[in-house]
């Protein structure tokens, strides 16, 4: 299910100019900001992919959702956001929070697998996907995350199957 309202440059262009209030950080006390930040951005990234290919993806990081918990709660700011990015209003749905007969995502494993596929095709040329190990990075008691291995082994079964 391909969605035409999703381009690539739109995402990348409305991730590029979006500015974020101190507000989106009062859920989200982690350190160094900068990193959450780019994180954030990231995943946004990520999300524009995903809506263009009609596919859920799993969030890697406790910290950067917490982030994007706080963006949500700027409900303007992040419609304004959604619009001009997705051309439409990108709904967060946590575990078990979708609508009956909401969009099956799979198991997380599966939507981890799907937000690595995701990166591939938003990263910018030797751009380090922070997403992957970044709770650790930040100090989160309970990091959430995508093993290095396990990162690489979906790399390259995307790069085989590209014809």
């Amino acid at each position: 299910m391909w969605d035409r309202r999703v381009r690539p440059e739109r995402v990348q262009r409305a991730v590029g100019l979006l500015e974020l209030p101190a507000a989106v950080y009062k859920t989200c006390p982690f350190e160094p900001r900068d990193l959450v930040e780019t994180g954030l951005r990231q995943w946004l990234r990520c999300c524009g992919a995903a809506l263009r290919d009609g596919q859920v993806i799993g969030m890697p990081s406790f910290a950067v959702d917490e982030a994007w918990h706080g963006f949500i709660l700027c409900t303007a700011r992040y419609a304004a956001f959604c619009d001009a990015a997705y051309g439409r209003f990108l709904h967060h749905h946590p575990e078990g929070g979708a609508p009956p007969g909401g969009a099956p995502g799979g198991s997380m494993a599966e939507q981890l697998g799907r937000t690595v596929v995701a990166w591939s095709m938003v990263a910018r040329p030797g751009e380090e996907c922070v997403l992957w190990d970044l709770d650790s990075r930040v100090g989160v008691a309970d990091p959430w995350g995508v093993p290095a291995a396990r990162v690489s082994a979906i790399e390259s079964a995307t790069l085989q199957n590209d014809p």
